[in-house]
């Protein structure tokens, strides 16, 4: 089942290359002619999303107030770890100089690996915290792009928006015309949008 879902994948991609290749508006120009200002209805077209996640609005003003708050959390669970490696450490030293009976070392050390395996447990809840955190950003980023797009599509009506990422070799869109690269019209459109959202909420 696996292969057959990935052999009818991979046919899926090697048809749209092919109806790009095919394609007047994305047949390679002759060397010094321009490219065609813009896609047209019907086309099959993409976006950059690693450049749509650096450069939108949204997306930045998000990522600072969650960063504010991971900041905040770990500052928190770093100054309690520091607290009770100060506390373990002077017990130890303790210990070692024979300050303290053997009955009020055990109580101590009873105590000391109660609060090390609460911190534990804090630590985690937090780190958990931060996960949740930074997953419901991008659940945002990627409801206000997928929204924007619907509305978008409506109006351009292109057969297909495909997104690429990765700067080595992108994928899924490795080779393309530039003409079908729609990423500063989508970063235009999808600012402009957050903008206006902005002004309505004040």
């Amino acid at each position: 089942m696996k292969r057959t879902t990935l052999f009818l994948g991979i046919l899926a991609i090697a048809g749209m290359f092919a109806v790009s290749c095919n394609n007047p508006k994305t047949a390679q120009t002759q060397e010094g002619e321009a490219a065609e200002a813009a896609a047209g209805k019907g086309d099959i077209v993409y976006f950059n999303l690693d450049r749509v996640l650096e450069e939108y609005d949204m997306a930045n003003d998000l990522r600072s107030v969650v960063e504010t708050k991971v900041g905040s959390i770990n500052q928190e669970v770093n100054r309690r770890g520091n607290k009770l490696e100060k506390d373990i450490k002077a017990f130890q030293d303790k210990i070692d100089k024979g300050l303290m009976t053997r009955s009020t070392a055990e109580i101590q050390s009873g105590d000391l690996q109660k609060r090390q395996s609460d911190f534990q447990q804090y630590a985690a809840q937090k780190q958990q915290e931060i996960a949740e955190e930074q997953q419901v950003m991008m659940n945002q980023i990627a409801d206000a792009i997928q929204s924007f797009l619907v509305k978008y599509n409506e109006e351009k009506q292109y057969a297909m928006i495909l997104t690429t990422q990765g700067s080595i070799l992108s994928a899924p869109v490795t080779v393309a015309d530039p003409s079908l690269d729609i990423t500063d019209d989508i970063l235009a459109g999808l600012n402009a949008e957050y903008i206006k959202t902005k002004g309505e909420k004040k």
